[in-house]
């Protein structure tokens, strides 16, 4: 006789929240590299990255520099994670290099108001970023 595998479900875990110290801890390093790596990617300039992860730019010099040893506020990984969503969106709807110049572009869509994405979401700061990010994955069919 064949001995079976049980198969045991992993328990439900709480949804992430980054309200937890040690959970923002052990993100805020992949976050910051992700996102510096998209600013590249978009040709963001130090005051425009900056503004979208709500840094201050003596901070974000210091990220790009890797010295910065803090840990990124709740608020600051949401932003993160709706860039990060956003940069992957772009490279799933467009062409590596559309997607990475779409956010800078003047864009006529009512949410962005003849105004480039990037300087929509600085404006109108995480709100704005999540309906930027929900916007592309309408338009690519994800909603």
């Amino acid at each position: 006789m064949v001995n079976a595998v049980q198969f045991v479900p992993d328990a439900p875990r709480a949804p992430q929240n980054f309200s937890g110290e040690g959970d923002r801890a052990r993100l805020t390093g992949s976050a910051i590299k992700a996102v510096l790596r998209l600013a590249e990617a978009w040709k963001t300039s130090n005051a425009e990255g900056a503004a979208l992860l709500g840094v201050s730019p003596s901070t974000w010099d210091r990220m790009k520099a890797g010295t910065w040893e803090g840990t990124l506020s709740q608020d600051q990984l949401t932003r993160a994670s709706a860039l990060i969503g956003l940069y992957k969106g772009l490279h799933l709807l467009f062409a590596n290099d559309l997607a990475d110049r779409w956010p800078g572009l003047e864009n006529r869509a009512p949410l962005f108001g003849r105004r480039s994405p990037v300087d929509a979401m600085i404006e109108g700061g995480i709100p704005r970023m999540l309906e930027t990010r929900q916007y592309i994955d309408a338009l690519r069919g994800g909603l």
